[in-house]
């Protein structure tokens, strides 16, 4: 195999940019202070006022700092490894790196349509820019259709399946039941705040629903498109077992109250998912072959 000269660089570039974007956002820290403000629906809301995300909520702004956290320890030591594996011509570090490299496209995809404007907006749309066309070369470059049929039959499908039909349901109802509250009383989401959009909303329903759908049917089916399209998912899946605690650690640091479901809920839920999607991963994996079978 010949891996995308391409695909190095722009994952070197992702690495970097992220680097710097996630360390400002994280570590970034002034003499400004939270403070009201009233948005354009006449609620009030209370502003970080300090450091990157200086004008963001403070709900958001620390949930920004967990997934920052997230991003530098665990996203971008993860993708310098896949990138290296795929370097190296590994099919499985082929699917892995798109697992990781869909992860970033999904932060900085809401980074850079749903962070309040700041200083490293550019940054945001370069690293949306980079991580969606890795994403892609990745994504394009995976052909599993040459391995053999003993092989291929041996592969796990009805678990990966019932997995991507569960994570599209959950999607749904946890994003499409707030939404389709608001719009019958027609009120807001709770936590649109000062935004103008639910950013996350409409890019979960609009792409994260579908595609579980579509994958748990292409696994069902044994297509191979269905194991393509299911690794991203399993990777933003495992990557946000650990970004929902550390976004919850850092806004209960800010002050901000949970009760205990939900405090409890998101974490426990995704926890379970997450395990289920490592179960996945494995057991997709350990019937694949190491040796190269990329375009």
């Amino acid at each position: 195999m010949r891996a995308s000269t391409s695909l190095t660089w722009l994952s070197i570039v992702i690495i970097v940019l992220s680097l710097v974007t996630a360390g400002a956002g994280l570590f970034w820290q002034d003499a400004g202070s939270p403070y009201p403000f009233k948005t354009l629906r006449g609620q009030t809301v209370e502003i970080f006022g300090q450091g990157l995300y200086r004008y963001d909520t403070v709900f958001t702004a620390a949930g920004f700092k967990g997934q920052d956290t997230i991003t530098i320890f665990l996203g971008i030591p993860t993708l310098l490894l896949t990138t290296i594996l795929h370097r190296r011509g590994s099919l499985r570090g082929g699917l892995l790196l798109t697992g990781v490299l869909f992860y970033f496209l999904y932060v900085y995809a809401t980074m850079a349509t749903g962070a309040a404007y700041n200083r490293l907006f550019l940054a945001y749309v370069a690293l949306f820019s980079a991580s969606l066309f890795a994403f892609v070369i990745a994504f394009t470059s995976i052909d599993l259709t040459t391995l053999p049929a003993d092989v291929a039959n041996q592969l796990p499908s009805r678990g990966p399946a019932a997995l991507m039909f569960a994570g599209g349901l959950i999607t749904l109802f946890v994003w499409g039941n707030p939404l389709i509250t608001g719009l019958i009383a027609n009120e807001p989401v709770e936590l649109l705040a000062s935004y103008t959009t639910p950013v996350t909303y409409a890019l979960d329903l609009a792409l994260i629903t579908p595609s579980c759908f579509v994958a748990g049917i292409l696994l069902l089916r044994r297509d191979p498109m269905g194991y393509r399209l299911t690794f991203p998912l399993l990777g933003l899946i495992v990557m946000l077992v650990f970004v929902i605690p550390a976004m919850t650690i850092f806004q209960v640091r800010a002050g901000i109250s949970f009760t205990p479901p939900e405090l409890v809920g998101p974490v426990a839920g995704f926890l379970v998912l997450g395990l289920f999607a490592i179960w996945a991963i494995v057991a997709i994996l350990r019937n694949i072959p190491e040796q190269p079978s990329l375009r």
